[in-house]
């Protein structure tokens, strides 16, 4: 079985932190980084590894480990929402890999993230135990300011394993999820209050187009839309980029260029080609590598 794992961590600015961080991953055996994005002003780096049923969970509570070891969230700054060090941690089925068996590694993972590194974990999409946490906004909402201050007395607040407190790695949110799209939107202009109002209407949340979540930044200086698509198959990135070029129009503005955090599925990039070169044909049969 073949899982894919998506640790997001709280530091981009300490290059040595993050390079000790990969070297110790990449030691591991049958794990391999495939893609790294590290973006200064968010201060996060997303690394994508793939691996199996045996060596993705040993992977993923390393990683915790070595977040907590490296990264303290008391220090850190930057434009992402987050509540810890090792923020995010999900587990996406990839091939025939069923769904199950990520929600069954979320959950024996963040146990023992709990148990043995005392931080607090807080389990999200799939692999949640209570359906107000589905949602990962539901946990992060406040960020890790407002936990501090919640977790010992807010019922709401208390995590599925691990202390009733936090420390300086802060808190963890462990998921099993399907693949989704991280897509970013810079525009020209640096009003970061355009870019807010256009994510305010494009996200199903506000109204908009469903399955995209979306908040409005200001990074190196540009209005960035910044976006996840969780289900690209109903709404895809053409979609997505008429509807912000449309917004960005009325507001005076237009779109700059667009970002691709970490991987996307080919299906969504032929997708949009199909859209944009208005050709129905477009499918993997008639692309050369198919057929090597």
């Amino acid at each position: 079985m073949i899982i894919e794992c998506v640790p997001n961590f709280s530091e981009s600015r300490n290059k040595q932190v993050i390079e000790t961080i990969i070297d110790n991953l990449s030691s591991i055996p049958d794990i391999k980084i495939i893609n790294r994005h590290s973006d200064d002003d968010h201060n996060r780096t997303v690394l994508t590894m793939i691996g199996d049923e045996v060596s993705i969970p040993e992977a993923a509570f390393k990683a915790a480990r070595l977040a907590q070891e490296h990264i303290n969230i008391f220090q850190h700054t930057g434009q992402h929402p987050r509540i810890g060090a090792l923020d995010v941690l999900p587990f996406i089925p990839l091939g025939d890999t069923p769904m199950s068996v990520c929600v069954q590694i979320a959950r024996e993972v963040g146990k023992r993230i709990g148990e043995e590194l005392q931080i607090p974990v807080y389990l999200y999409e799939e692999a949640a135990l209570r359906p107000e946490r589905r949602k990962l906004e539901n946990v992060r909402r406040g960020e890790f300011e407002a936990l501090i201050h919640q977790i010992e007395t807010n019922p709401a607040k208390a995590p599925d394993f691990g202390p009733k407190k936090v420390g300086s790695a802060g808190a963890i949110a462990v998921g099993a999820r399907m693949p989704l799209i991280a897509f970013n939107v810079y525009l020209n202009t640096n009003d970061q209050s355009i870019a807010v109002a256009i994510a305010k209407k494009i996200r199903q949340s506000s109204g908009g187009l469903p399955n995209v979540k979306a908040l409005g930044l200001l990074v190196n200086g540009i209005a960035q839309v910044s976006m996840n698509l969780t289900d690209y198959r109903k709404t895809g990135l053409s979609q997505v980029m008429e509807a912000i070029r449309r917004e960005a129009a009325l507001s005076g503005t237009s779109i700059h260029h667009t970002e691709l955090v970490g991987l996307i599925p080919r299906d969504a990039v032929l997708d949009a080609a199909a859209f944009f070169l208005q050709n129905d044909h477009l499918t993997h049969h008639r692309i050369i590598e198919s057929h090597l």
